[in-house]
């Protein structure tokens, strides 16, 4: 026995000394997952947790999902900003024939008339969190890119060469999701080492409300030869200053020797060309010009963020899946406030912030109390906190919160404002403390009319008069779905109401949160439309889209967090739990992602889950009100194994929708999932089977008084999947859920797993 330990002991000496050490969080992410049909937003770009700056390579023509696709083995450029509806700021080094034309990537390359952009060798592309690699080979330039929150830095090695070229060009992304102009633009010549302008922008047509200017700093490690520049098809030399619309850019030339680098760092800010220079000074001049050093604080960044959950057991493959969905979900949103505080408004107006405090943009919050919320909640909470600060902002100097603000401006995109439902949940777990000022935000959301912004874009509960008069949203008004969605933002507000003691509105609120009901169908069961005077559609088809908002009556007709219970005894158990099981068991040979909007593939299609889009990311956890727990067990297992994948071509089956389809797999291979939103005065989670024998959590001791949480999974295997006892410190659970007060306290909640199913409703 001695020997064979003391073998033991020396292979793992040696293996330790051959680089065989244990990953890190960090070497688990594979940032190409799901970039095959992925969206502008995900990409395998280098950019630090929540930044502003997501610099990397696009390589689509026009079209819906554009930016970057794995499978074309082109680049266009590299850009700096990746948002939703928002772009800008794209360089390019070239040596070939010049061109200052960007077309399609996919076309052939041929010299001028292709553009400039280039075909790559597939296999030097590289990435990891905060780092971007390939070689360019119609230029033969190697590019490496890293950044930090609100910087790009880029190192480019080129060939010998009589003009190297460095291309800043401004009308990008030309090739995006929503199109892209640029109204105004100015390139200005500091120095030969350093240019600065602005780029005034607007997101397609459709999109009024989303206009900005981009102003950026860009310098270069070696004085250039020149400095030449474009708009509009005219070429100008030399130039000192560049100003137009539309077409416009730059470029720098070097004459290049074999091998030698040319470094660029490059700054931006939506507040002035001052602010984007202070980003630079504040966040790359402690780098000097050291790559290597910068993309190394980028990578310990990151490992520190996704080493607050440590994870034991399980296989290699989802140990890749967890921390890359972890990864993603701080991926998506980006910081919009410069290192000084300052931030633009909807209105264009410059504000400042507190020290230490963040403004922060992206997409609709559209249902991310399920598992993005939950997630910054447990394991960053100062994210929780500053979502809140940049709400009251908004309310403060622009009247409202927004349910989308991407750039810090009033999107109206998705439904409901589940911006609600984070700000009540930050209050009620103790991240926030200012109830009353919260609460004066929230309660104008489910109390005055929205509409259009007199800054651009809408604003509030878009027709909340008709729901308020007839107790639902006719079908003459808007779609009938908007009900369950507005519903619910009654619920929350009655929540902070009932904490604050403001019974009249809590009353208020709670009531009109049963509004639900108006809109089940007394004998079908089913949300049903139905026009001002009562009547039920004629034409209700449950597999119809017709009057909900991507998705349709069967996968809308679980949709309501606050009230499960509630609407179990409408639909009657039983019943629900023929039509649920029906529906995943009818939804596994599409990987549970019945992401068809419409009825294109026939009149008998049938689509019932829909783990693609956020009104059915509930589903598995209602067995667990229906003493089925064993069936929530099995089926968020098979979708953690199904929807997700961990290759480029299969990461999400679907739109990953900037962290919540990641912080879906994240929650539930943990086995958490909280159904309401957190939004209550004591709220709890839902649990299941963890794909993991043991999660340790770091807890943030700036919010909560717990050092971690532990979760312990004995006898776990993919067999195995069912929870056969559950203890919480000690005491055995008697619920299939957990206080949220256990989590942030610290402690331990202990599993015993077991292979048959009729064994896990332990608390009978």
């Amino acid at each position: 026995m001695k020997k064979r330990n003391l073998i033991f002991i020396l292979l793992m000496v040696v293996g330790h000394s051959l680089g065989f050490a244990e990953k890190a969080p960090v070497d688990y992410v594979d940032c190409f997952v799901g970039t095959s049909n992925s969206r502008w937003m995900l990409g395998p770009y280098a950019q630090r947790p929540m930044g502003m700056v997501q610099l990397g390579p696009d390589n689509q023509g026009n079209r819906w999902m554009g930016g970057y696709e794995y499978a074309i083995n082109s680049v266009s450029g590299f850009s700096h900003i990746h948002a939703w509806t928002m772009g800008g700021l794209m360089l390019m080094p070239t040596t070939a024939d010049l061109a200052l034309s960007n077309p399609s990537p996919d076309s052939p390359y041929k010299g001028a008339n292709a553009g400039y952009h280039s075909r790559i060798l597939k296999e030097t592309e590289k990435a990891t969190p905060g780092y971007y690699a390939v070689e360019l080979y119609d230029h033969n330039v190697k590019a490496e890119i890293t950044t930090t929150t609100r910087c790009g830095f880029q190192r480019y090695t080129f060939p010998e060469c009589a003009e190297s070229r460095i291309l800043i060009d401004l009308l990008f992304p030309t090739e995006w999701d929503y199109g892209f102009t640029v109204k105004d633009a100015r390139i200005t010549k500091v120095n030969n080492s350093e240019i600065e302008g602005y780029a005034q922008c607007q997101s397609g047509s459709w999109s009024s409300w989303n206009d900005w200017t981009l102003y950026f700093v860009v310098r270069f490690s070696r004085p250039f030869d020149h400095l030449n520049g474009w708009n509009e098809g005219i070429q100008k030399d030399d130039i000192d200053e560049m100003s137009g619309k539309g077409d416009i850019g730059a470029y720098a030339t070097w004459n290049t020797r074999q091998g030698e680098v040319i470094l660029v760092q490059s700054a931006i800010s939506l507040v002035s060309v001052e602010g984007a220079r202070d980003n630079m000074e504040k966040e790359l001049d402690p780098f000097d010009w050291n790559f290597d050093a910068c993309v190394k604080d980028a990578r310990n960044e990151w490992n520190e963020l996704l080493s607050r959950v440590k994870i034991e057991g399980g296989t290699e493959k989802n140990r890749c899946k967890f921390y890359t969905n972890l990864y993603r979900a701080f991926a998506g949103k980006q910081t919009w406030n410069d290192c000084d505080g300052k931030y633009r408004d909807a209105c264009e107006d410059i504000r400042e912030l507190k020290p230490g405090e963040k403004m922060y943009g992206g997409d609709a919050f559209w249902n991310s109390f399920w598992n993005l919320n939950g997630l910054w909640s447990i394991m960053s909470p100062d994210i929780m906190d500053n979502w809140v600060t940049t709400q009251l902002e908004m309310f403060k100097h622009t009247g409202w919160t927004s349910k989308g603000p991407a750039g810090i401006e009033y999107s109206g995109i998705m439904e409901g404002s589940h911006e609600i439902a984070l700000m009540v949940a930050a209050y009620q777990k103790g991240i926030r403390r200012d109830g009353d000022e919260i609460y004066r935000a929230v309660r104008k959301m489910v109390t005055e009319q929205g509409g259009e912004h007199p800054c651009g874009g809408q604003c509030g509960q878009i027709d909340l008069d008709a729901y308020v008069k007839y107790g639902y949203m006719p079908m003459e008004v808007n779609v009938v779905s908007k009900t369950l969605d507005y519903a619910y933002d009654d619920y929350c507000v009655a929540q902070l109401a009932k904490a604050l003691k403001n019974k009249k509105d809590a009353s208020l609120f709670e009531k009109r949160s049963m509004n639900y009901k108006n809109i089940i169908h007394p004998e079908y069961k089913y949300v049903c439309r139905k026009d001002k005077k009562g009547n039920w559609d004629k034409d209700f088809d449950v597999f119809s889209n017709n009057g909900f908002i991507e998705g349709n009556s069967w996968q809308y007709s679980w949709y309501v967090p606050h009230d499960i219970d509630g609407l179990l005894d409408i639909i009657g158990r039983e019943r629900a739990i023929q039509r649920l099981t029906e529906g995943f068991e009818k939804s596994r040979k599409h990987n549970f992602a019945a992401h068809v909007f419409d009825r294109t593939m026939g009149q008998s299609a049938e689509f019932y889950i829909n783990q693609g889009n956020e009104v059915n990311m509930n589903s598995a956890f209602i067995f667990n009100y229906l003493d089925k727990p064993w069936l929530c067990q099995q089926y968020t297992r098979e979708i953690l194994d199904r929807f997700y994948g961990d290759t480029p071509y299969h990461g999400w089956e679907g739109d990953e929708d900037e962290g919540q389809m990641s912080s879906w797999f994240v929650m539930s291979s943990i086995g958490l999932f909280e159904m309401n939103g957190g939004v209550t005065a004591h709220p709890e989670m839902e649990i299941t089977s963890p794909l993991f024998d043991k999660i340790t959590i770091r807890l943030d001791n700036r919010y909560y008084q717990g050092k971690e949480f532990t979760i312990e999974v004995r006898n776990n295997s993919g067999k195995n999947c069912y929870i056969k006892s559950a203890f919480l410190n000690g005491k055995k659970l008697k619920v299939p859920r957990i206080p949220f007060e256990a989590i942030k306290n610290g402690g331990k909640l202990v599993y015993e797993m077991t292979d048959k199913p009729e064994e896990s409703c332990w608390w009978n």
